[in-house]
């Protein structure tokens, strides 16, 4: 390194430590003088030794620089050792190790690096009390499902290989996985939002936010209040506002998955929205304030996801036979199938295909069908559970049904 990238080196450690530092420092600021191993000036300083280690050993001096950092973490550990006999606290100390750490990277050529984990760390410290809330609001239910994604997104995915296998090279481990990943991810940000502001914020926000990532189960349980006279007056506006949700979910997943669909999808999924987004909105608007009911069970499960990438791959393999055998018109015929059956699965099948196997205004019917089919089942949901309480969010849904076969129809005749 020359003499302006060692000098942003070792102010990048400096700042590292001060940073850190002076968070540790308010955060004791009412402890008894005397009482504290570490403050403000401390973490500045062991930013410092650190980042000069690290220069040291980029010197050709390694064993010099080696020895500065034992020799920090062990004045640290003991510091620290005889302050737990009188007050336990371990997350300081850790903060002083992992000063020394990014201090060591700022020496080691990566300043940037180190500025960002040391922002990362302050932030991590000062969010304490939120996170600690945060930790008391959760329940057994909650651990299981962030175990479960962890799982599904850390432990699978960076082990998958990237490459085509099995028949008609239509598997690749890694896509499949990722696709994974991406909606069942899409489904856990759905949960914990609605865990965390759906029963405190009323029923409207437990239907907005659970429309998010099951808009069917946000359905069921507002129409069975309903149907059981629980109902406080929002539920039907819920009802229609979560089908809302759903037609953005829907688009958005399209916009990632299969982007050359997401314009003639668009056209022929706005007017639903809007006519499920207006008649919730009118409804929402002389419906009361009331508490949220309990958010749809937890979606993050390990079996379906298992079943769920099964269902992808035999897809890809249905959709490349079908090019072969019978065309864009066959694989039109699949994706509505299998749509019926899950829109998440059809979207990702569509953008799973060749370039040119089958026109994008094709693709966006046959997607805008397993839209209507999936609208079917929520209407005979409401109905079967809400039953006479439940007519205008029955008519609220087939309104939006009504403007989504009409572009269906249209898109049809102009193809």
């Amino acid at each position: 390194m020359n003499w302006t990238e060692q000098a942003l080196a070792v102010a990048a450690a400096l700042a590292v430590g001060l940073l850190i530092g002076i968070e540790r420092g308010w955060t004791q600021r009412g402890a008894r003088e005397g009482t504290r191993v570490s403050g403000v000036r401390t973490f500045t300083l062991t930013g410092l030794l650190a980042g000069l280690a690290g220069l040291i050993g980029q010197g050709g001096q390694e064993l010099a620089g080696a020895a500065m950092i034992a020799a920090a973490a062990a004045v640290i550990a003991t510091g620290y050792a005889l302050r737990a006999q009188r007050k336990p606290d371990a997350t300081t100390a850790i903060a002083g190790l992992v000063t020394l750490a990014l201090g060591l990277v700022a020496g080691s050529g990566n300043p940037a690096l180190a500025i960002a984990g040391a922002a990362v760390v302050t932030l991590v410290l000062a969010l304490r009390s939120e996170a600690h809330g945060l930790i008391d609001r959760l329940d057994e239910a909650d651990l299981k499902a962030l175990a479960r994604f962890a799982v599904i997104a850390g432990a699978v995915l960076p082990f998958l290989p990237d490459g085509s296998y099995g028949p008609y090279g239509a598997w690749n481990p890694r896509e499949l996985w990722l696709v994974v990943v991406l909606v069942t991810g899409f489904s856990f940000l759905g949960y914990v939002a609605n865990r965390i502001f759906g029963a405190r914020h009323g029923t409207i926000a437990t239907a907005l936010i659970g429309g998010a990532y099951s808009s069917t189960a946000v359905t069921q349980s507002l129409a069975q209040r309903l149907g059981s006279g629980r109902g406080g007056g929002a539920e039907p506006a819920g009802i229609a506002l979560a089908s809302a949700v759903m037609y953005l979910r829907v688009l958005l997943l399209v916009g990632l998955l299969a982007t050359s669909v997401l314009l003639p999808f668009a056209i022929i999924i706005l007017p639903p929205l809007l006519v499920g987004a207006s008649a919730g909105y009118w409804m929402y608007r002389g419906a009361p304030r009331q508490e949220g009911p309990a958010p749809p069970s937890n979606p993050i499960a390990l079996v379906p996801a298992l079943g769920f990438v099964l269902f992808v791959a035999a897809a890809a393999v249905a959709a490349r036979w079908a090019e072969g055998r019978f065309g864009q018109e066959g694989i039109a015929a699949l994706v509505l199938i299998m749509g019926s059956l899950d829109v998440d699965a059809a979207i990702v099948t569509v953008g799973g295909l060749e370039p040119g196997a089958i026109s994008p205004k094709l693709a966006a019917l046959a997607l805008g069908g397993t839209i209507l089919a999936n609208m079917t089942v929520k209407l005979g949901v409401t109905i079967a559970y809400a039953r006479a309480s439940g007519k205008k969010a029955a008519l609220a849904l087939g309104a939006s049904m009504v403007a989504l076969a009409a572009t269906l129809v249209v898109g049809w005749a102009l193809i």
